[in-house]
């Protein structure tokens, strides 16, 4: 039977070397920040030409990879006249747009999330033949819809989707730090030190790994679960942080992505976001 404990990472005193990596770190941080708020967003000037291709993707009709084999099949046109150049130039306010012979509206701007299970890679089709999280929209009805971010193949919980790339890109950008937060089962109870190391991090093949907190949420005999915070989402940051301190992990659930929680979403359903919910994931990322 497991037993909530109250074990956190804090210390009421951190090794002088410890504090300037600390410092080191987020004065870094802070300065990429800056680099690349510097920069112009990927939006579409109304009145530049841009690639077929790309305009199909921006606009929210598909994905440009899908929008690319659209064109290449000769299923496009562009003011009536069919277009096979990917590349070919077009005002995404001025010039008409047809896809198999109807002219598609600008799609509204739509997000939704998923509980993902466990077992299903995050990907719209799978070379080796895996069964893909759009297994779980089957007969939905829905428009084009691009993952935001992914879980891996063993990971569970949200994962959001969307076919509006503005809005998805403020979600991924490093340059936010949206908070994701993951609820880990291990193969151990876990030390006090244990939730220290994972606050301070490791160097490991790839490049520094840390959380940004570390809890204990309950214990059992010979497992236990944490509460694990990041701020920002490398690949499989958590599973490597805790195989460089030795730990396996046996369950990885994420719970809530900045202030949209997972809830009592069943395993393999969807729900769409509101209005509401999607802006509240805008202003957490400013």
């Amino acid at each position: 039977m497991m037993s909530r404990v109250e074990v956190t990472g804090n210390l009421q005193s951190e090794p002088a070397e410890h504090a300037c990596q600390a410092r080191l770190e987020r004065a870094l941080k802070c300065l990429t920040i800056a680099l690349m708020s510097s920069r112009k967003p990927d939006l579409l000037d109304i009145d530049r030409r841009y690639g077929i291709a790309r305009v199909i993707s921006k606009q929210g009709r598909g994905s440009r990879t899908q929008a690319a084999r659209w064109v290449q099949e000769g299923r496009v046109r562009v003011n009536g006249r069919v277009v096979l150049d990917v590349e070919f130039p077009v005002r995404a306010a001025v010039d008409q747009i047809e896809i198999d012979g109807t002219i598609v509206p600008v799609a509204q701007p739509l997000a939704l999330m998923l509980n993902k299970p466990r077992g299903l890679v995050t990907t719209t089709r799978d070379e080796r033949g895996r069964a893909t999280v759009y297994s779980c929209f089957v007969d939905a009805k829905l428009p084009w819809m691009a993952p935001v971010g992914r879980l891996d193949k063993a990971s569970e919980g949200l994962l959001l989707f969307s076919n509006d790339p503005k809005w998805a890109a403020g979600i991924t950008s490093p340059q936010y730090g949206i908070e994701k937060t993951y609820h880990v089962q291990i193969d151990r109870l876990p030390a006090p030190d244990l939730l220290i190391s994972m606050e301070r991090g490791l160097s490991l093949e790839g490049g520094f790994f840390n959380a940004k907190s570390a809890r204990c949420l309950r214990t059992g005999a010979r497992n236990s679960w944490l509460e694990i915070v990041l701020d920002e989402g490398r690949n499989r940051q958590i599973r490597r942080l805790l195989a460089g301190l030795d730990v396996a992990v046996l369950r990885l659930v994420r719970v809530a992505i900045g202030p949209l929680k997972l809830g009592d979403l069943p395993k393999g359903k969807f729900r769409t976001l509101s209005r509401p919910e999607m802006e509240s994931l805008n202003a957490d990322a400013c």
